[in-house]
């Protein structure tokens, strides 16, 4: 993985932009994207990225092309880290959109 760290003006305006707000903005573009300077800059680099990932575009051109592997270790991947760091009534209501889940 590629762990970008610039010094320019205009990315540190955007790594402090992105450091005070609470919400990943979907107006902040792929350049704000950046590992490695504080957590904080991590977990929202994170999300957009994960947006950026879930695009119906990407995942309809990207998802064709995947070997059946690829699509088996993401799949494993991304369920091992909801069960990992999800309760299971979270699993069920946050990531499932099931409210009505009783166990």
């Amino acid at each position: 993985m590629n762990l970008r760290v610039r010094n320019n003006n205009s990315f540190m305006e955007g790594a402090a932009r992105m450091k005070t707000e609470k919400k990943i903005d979907e107006d902040i573009g792929f350049e704000q994207i950046c590992f490695g300077l504080s957590r904080e800059i991590d977990e929202q680099s994170l999300a957009l990225f994960l947006r950026l990932f879930s695009r119906d575009e990407l995942l309809k051109t990207l998802i064709p092309r995947l070997a059946d592997d690829d699509i088996t270790q993401i799949v494993h991947q991304m369920t091992g880290v909801l069960h990992k760091y999800l309760r299971e009534k979270e699993y069920h209501e946050i990531f499932l959109g099931n409210y009505e889940h009783q166990h």
